[in-house]
């Protein structure tokens, strides 16, 4: 519609009258015509032809309008007191009313419009009120449903349930690639459909994995003079009882090792871990170049074992599990007890992937259409053939060991031998060796998660996301089917809370990974399929592995953001634990293992890897967290769990040992739903940035105290915590003595300068604005601003 028929009142203030009109000139009006009733005389109605000439007027030229001009009424239905009369030469103007009339009508609009502007104040102060009055009922009515629903939601988790699912997922080994796991996705997936899920879908991914080979088996053998094999390890671990039938069991192997079958003297190394090999090389002058090395499992990551070894230019590995690392004392081995048996040994991958996901496709999901490396250059693909075995066939590998003794006890474990370190036997056996036969074979291999997906009500764009890895090496009886029957039983409960018609402000995604035990790739894969979108919308990521690695008390890890969300949920979950009836499981948690820094409040760790969790937290920024039921820290100085990713991980070993009445994995079920349902439905995401800043600047704190501790040395090493942006040029140190010697308040700054930068970015882009808030940290920055000074070094 052109502007000019919106109003038809505009005209007249565009024009004026010519001046040879009279008031006779003026069109006549019948008496009911509206438009002369509602508007004035000279005005149009919108009715008019457009574009058609009014009636009276005619163009001339436009003459300035005065501000009282544009003062006529706007409202329909009121009658213009003043008409307006051109004279015919003074262009004076003369009222139509007498004074008195005017007086009386100026009287009356005013009394209306005090009337309607009391009758306005006075909507408006009814309004205001109700408004202010209105949220107050509502956001006390809504707390009270948002507790009752959440009550709701833990109280329909059944141990028994649980329990039923954990048998059902461990009747069949359910290795990643294989048919057995697609089956089992396949039964997630109907029971997630069943329990009311707005989606539940398949994902593939055709990524890397590893298998022994079925007709060549993998061992270790002693040769004698001639090469003839004298001794060779077991190729198989002997089936629990219950399980002598059950088919496609893989054997012990480590998933990733090349094929080779490598000899040479044997060397004991300890863990493997860099200063082990510091220890032999360094100190005690024995070369471990050309030999194979044999270490215990423990303290490190197998896969940075066979890294270390690879650097000290061995030519094999082997890996076995120690008593003194895997046993409990007291404890019978399995099945009598639950202690690791001789015959064991854990698999395991050994990978160096950094984050990366399939070796051949770093960085991009393993689809159809992806680009893929070559095998050769797999993303850290070990050079050397690796092992394990059981510690009865490592004691046998070990007593004739000779060589130097142990530097000391710590190299020392629990069986009956020496642990002399080699290289070579002793005596009559010195001329002997060690053969390895590793014949594994790599090839890509189809992968499913499966992905649930609850749509928000008011934030859909906006992700919790709760997942746990259902592949396992075996029947996986802790690791990890005592979390995926967690999660089984977490998303029925919310289902079923969906059924009464309740649902989440924010999406809630469920995921069961696949080929995590091969280096965490079905969820790193998914992470990076959906990269973007997982960025810039995710809230939280709470990881659902093992429920159970003990059973004395509660283990959190998790970023800082979460503490006080983590300590108001444990305070309304009942424990489960023996005399700590009645009482909430905050409390038998925080009498059994305190945190060291305040003893007011129970330990909560740092997250680091090794779990599904990775791909979110490290490398997307994504606020995460895990919880389950763990071993006593101070007296269990065992590592995990003795059966650790082997044959004898059953429902069995679960049931008659770890948890027979399920309420501790209960605990952290209700525990993991309650984190999933706060945060996914809160009105306010319950994060606490203060704790964020507290711990980020008691790290800083440690690095600090650290940093002084070893004052000459970095100095030496022109090590420094200055501007990490800059490298020092030549011949000089990184940056001034007084730069980075500074208070570890300072250095708190620089730290989060770093961590803004990678963990949890999303979140960490807001902390600046909460430290400023308080006047010392700001007073810091500034400090920190004036203390930098110009430097030649060049850009890293």
């Amino acid at each position: 519609m052109d502007c000019q028929d919106k109003d038809c009142r505009c005209h007249l203030l565009r024009q004026r009258q010519p001046s040879h009109l009279r008031a006779s000139s003026l069109p006549s009006k019948p008496p009911g015509d509206r438009r002369s009733q509602e508007f004035g005389a000279g005005f149009h109605s919108p009715l008019d032809p457009p574009g058609g000439q009014r009636q009276g007027f005619e163009e001339g030229p436009r003459r300035p309008r005065s501000a009282a001009t544009w003062a006529f009424p706007a409202f329909p239905g009121a009658r213009s007191l003043f008409a307006l009369i051109p004279e015919a030469r003074s262009g004076s103007r003369r009222l139509l009313l007498s004074p008195e009339e005017a007086m009386a009508k100026s009287r009356g609009r005013l009394y209306l419009g005090m009337c309607l502007a009391a009758a306005l104040a006075s909507f408006l102060g009814g309004f205001m009120v109700g408004w202010l009055s209105k949220p107050l009922k509502e956001t006390a009515t809504s707390v009270d449903t948002h507790q009752n629903l959440r009550w709701k939601l833990v109280s329909e988790m059944k141990a028994e349930n649980i329990k039923s699912f954990l048998r059902s997922f461990t009747e069949l080994p359910h290795l990643a690639g294989t048919e057995q796991n697609l089956l089992l996705a396949k039964k997630i997936q109907t029971q997630w459909k069943k329990s009311g899920l707005d989606s539940a879908k398949l994902v593939h991914y055709d990524v890397l994995l590893s298998y022994p080979n079925e007709t060549n088996a993998n061992y270790i053998s002693i040769t004698d003079e001639h090469g003839n094999e004298i001794f060779n390890t077991s190729y198989h671990e002997p089936p629990p009882d219950g399980y002598e039938n059950v088919k496609n069991i893989v054997p012990p192997y480590n998933a990733f090792s090349p094929q080779g079958t490598p000899e040479g003297e044997l060397v004991y190394v300890n863990y493997a871990r860099t200063e082990d090999f510091f220890k032999l090389e360094r100190e005690m002058n024995i070369n471990c170049t050309g030999k194979i090395v044999i270490a215990r499992y423990g303290k490190i990551f197998r896969g940075n074992k066979v890294k270390n070894a690879m650097l000290a230019r061995a030519k094999g590995i082997i890996l076995y599990s120690d008593p003194a690392d895997y046993s409990a004392p007291g404890v019978q081995p399995y099945p009598k007890g639950w202690n690791l048996p001789g015959t064991a040994a854990q698999r395991g991958n050994v990978l160096n992937l950094n984050g990366a996901g399939d070796p051949l496709t770093p960085g991009y999901p393993a689809k159809e259409y992806t680009f893929r490396l070559d095998v050769e250059e797999g993303v850290g693909i070990p050079q050397i053939p690796v092992h394990p075995i059981g510690y009865n066939d490592a004691e046998i590998l070990l007593r004739y060991l000779g060589g130097t003794a142990p530097p000391d006890e710590s190299w020392k474990g629990s069986l009956k031998v020496n642990y002399n370190i080699g290289p070579g036997f002793i005596g009559h056996d010195s001329f002997r060796k060690v053969r390895m036969h590793v014949h594994n074979i790599n090839k890509i291999t189809r992968i499913y998660n499966v992905i649930g997906t609850v749509r928000g009500s008011v934030e859909p764009d906006r992700y919790v996301i709760l997942g746990g890895h259902r592949d396992s090496w075996v029947f996986g009886g802790i690791d990890p089917t005592s979390g995926a029957s967690v999660l089984q039983e977490v998303v029925q409960s919310f289902g079923k809370l969906m059924s009464r018609g309740w649902r989440p402000r924010r999406t809630i995604i469920f995921a069961s990974w696949d080929a995590e035990e091969f280096g965490l790739l079905g969820s790193t894969e998914w992470a990076e399929e959906n990269v973007k979108s997982l960025q810039e919308r995710s809230v939280a990521y709470i990881n659902s592995d093992s429920s159970i690695e003990g059973n004395y008390t509660l283990r959190v890890d998790c970023t800082p953001l979460l503490y006080q969300l983590v300590y108001k949920l444990t305070k309304e979950i009942s424990s489960p634990d023996d005399g700590f009836e009645n009482k909430s499981l905050y409390e038998s948690w925080l009498e059994k293992d305190p945190s060291s820094e305040n003893k007011t409040l129970p330990r909560i760790n740092k997250l680091g890897s090794g779990s599904d969790f990775e791909a979110y937290f490290q490398r997307l920024g994504i606020a995460s967290g895990r919880v389950r039921y763990t071993k006593n820290r101070k007296t269990d100085n065992y590592s995990s769990y003795p059966t650790y990713h082997t044959i004898y991980e059953t429902f069995e070993l679960v049931e008659n040992f770890y948890d027979p009445t399920f309420k501790k994995q209960l605990a952290v079920a209700q525990l993991r739903g309650a984190l999933v349902y706060e945060l996914a439905d809160s009105k306010i995401i319950p994060f606490n940035i203060q704790d964020y800043a507290k711990t980020l600047e008691n790290y800083a704190t440690d690095i600090y105290s650290l940093s002084k501790k070893y004052d000459q040395q970095l100095r030496d090493h022109q090590v420094s915590f200055g501007d990490t942006g800059s490298s020092p040029g030549p011949g000089r140190s990184h940056m001034p003595r007084s730069n980075w010697a500074c208070e570890p308040q300072l250095l708190s700054l620089r730290v989060w300068s770093l961590c803004s930068a990678t963990r949890e970015a999303a979140t960490v882009r807001g902390l600046r604005t909460a430290m400023k808030s308080g006047p010392r940290l700001l007073q810091l920055e500034k400090a920190l601003a004036q203390k930098r000074r110009p430097s030649t070094a060049k850009n890293k």
